[in-house]
């Protein structure tokens, strides 16, 4: 049943090892494994596929999100380390300091080198 497996996020790259390079130096991932001219990070128990394409970059919505604990101090360690977040300013979501408060989360949006749209997101719900 698919409610009991494990389920993996893709993260497209047009230049893996340019892609490498961001989600190693720059994001501090370590690779896990490669696999298929790719490699595996392990993120908080799961797992995340970065991989060869000629289609990176092309969605315009988000690939995926980091659940984190504080998000005000993922985006200062990330832009510390030269990551670029984007900045927001439409009906529903204005960003303040990288951060978007809504939803029910507080989130911050940046993208990779592939053009890829990933977030670090914060949930306010009372745990």
């Amino acid at each position: 049943m698919l409610r009991t497996a494990p389920i993996r996020a893709y993260i497209p790259a047009s230049d893996v090892s340019r892609a490498r390079k961001f989600y190693e130096e720059t994001v501090g991932l370590e690779p896990k494994e490669e696999y298929a001219g790719g490699v595996i990070y392990e993120c908080g128990g799961t797992e995340v596929f970065l991989y060869p394409t000629r289609n990176a970059g092309t969605s315009k919505a988000s690939q995926a999100f980091w659940q984190v604990d504080d998000v005000e101090a993922e985006v200062a360690d990330l832009k510390a380390r030269g990551v670029k977040f984007e900045e927001y300013d439409m009906p529903g979501v204005t960003t303040k300091n990288s951060i978007a408060t809504g939803g029910g989360a507080k989130t911050a949006w940046f993208k990779d080198t592939e053009g890829n749209i990933l977030a670090v997101s914060q949930s306010l719900r009372r745990k």
